[in-house]
């Protein structure tokens, strides 16, 4: 197959260095790597340039990463058949050699339409960095556990048959998808889960396998973790709107409700623990909340076994854990929120 890379950038002249060189460090290396600047300001398309990438520039793009990625498919798309495959990644993630080689393996069988990746956290962002990447091994360790049957293709990095990019913007042209005759909805927050249930509700299948992995940045601050956090849930929740109910978004419906579930157990637990303090002056052990309490902490050392001894120890002190617990669930809570009364949607 005939892979060609696309990179949409940013003023990501910090990152993008590393990011071609992941790709020139493939096992089976892309045949074509483009970096499109988007609206840059810094250096970014010179570094490109100066490690070997191609480097397109967008003409007037106001739809982010999303618009940066559709004016450059509208150009290369009409020219790709039935041996072509496009990789999207963002420019401050960096591929495991293996990466094309075993994606474009499953991809060459032609019964997967989209192969994506499983991803760690690049070091950086002291306590809420570890937080991040603690999250980024459970979630790998899920997806392997499901033998990679993900329910998104995540923007960090994923192989796209070309020939099913096609029949999106097809359907969407046709009114059968949401969007505007482009691969990607620019109406969205989140285009990445957007267009994997598009793909989905075409009958394509994809997949996430444990070959296929990388680093990817984490969020260095609370406020930047917070609203990436907010934008993926509110975006989240507008896809399956956008699709209602259907056989494919039953799953991803499902997931909601226990996030809206989750969020009540959680607030209802600390208020349990705090009205025993203020009522008792002591802090009374309520058989119903120590099983919940075990099973929070089991559940945390035991998902975070692959970042070793040190890790599964911290996990073990319920304090901990449940600083970053409270936090993603405020976060859920405000998407919910803004998202039933509609308020503004926010990059």
């Amino acid at each position: 197959m005939h892979v060609t890379v696309l990179v949409p950038a940013h003023d990501e002249e910090d990152q993008i260095a590393e990011t071609i060189t992941s790709l020139h460090g493939q096992r089976r290396r892309p045949d074509r790597i483009i970096v499109i600047a988007d609206n840059c300001t810094d250096a970014t398309a010179d570094i490109a340039r100066a490690y070997g990438a191609e480097v397109i520039s967008t003409a007037g793009n106001r739809h982010k990463k999303a618009g940066a990625l559709n004016q450059v498919l509208e150009m290369l798309l009409p020219l790709m058949g039935s041996r072509h495959a496009v990789l999207v990644m963002d420019a401050d993630s960096a591929l495991d050699p293996g990466f094309v080689h075993h994606a474009v393996l499953r991809l060459a069988t032609g019964e997967l339409a989209a192969v994506g990746g499983t991803f760690t956290g690049k070091p950086g962002g002291g306590l809420v960095g570890m937080f991040q990447r603690n999250e980024y091994a459970r979630y790998a360790r899920d997806v392997r556990r499901l033998h990679g049957k993900a329910l998104v293709l995540t923007g960090t990095a994923t192989l796209f048959r070309a020939l099913a990019l096609k029949e999106v913007v097809r359907a969407r042209r046709a009114g059968r998808l949401p969007g505007r005759g482009q691969v990607y909805d620019v109406r969205v927050l989140t285009e990445d889960n957007e267009l994997t249930l598009a793909l989905l509700h075409l009958r394509f299948r994809i997949l996430c396998p444990a070959e296929c992995t990388l680093t990817t940045e984490v969020m260095e601050t609370w406020r930047d973790l917070f609203n990436q956090r907010l934008r993926w849930k509110r975006g989240a929740l507008e896809n399956l709107t956008d699709y209602g109910w259907t056989r494919v978004t039953l799953p991803y419906w499902g997931r909601q409700l226990l996030s809206l579930v989750g969020i009540v157990v959680i607030f209802a637990y600390l208020g349990a623990t705090a009205w025993s303090i203020a009522v008792t002056g002591t802090l009374t052990f309520h058989p119903l909340w120590v099983a919940v309490t075990g099973v929070f902490m089991i559940e945390r050392i035991v998902t975070v076994r692959s970042r070793g001894g040190g890790q599964m120890a911290l996990a073990a002190l319920l304090f901990v854990e449940m600083i970053f617990d409270v936090f993603l669930q405020i976060a859920q809570a405000k998407a919910f929120w803004d998202a039933a009364w509609r308020r503004e949607r926010k990059w």
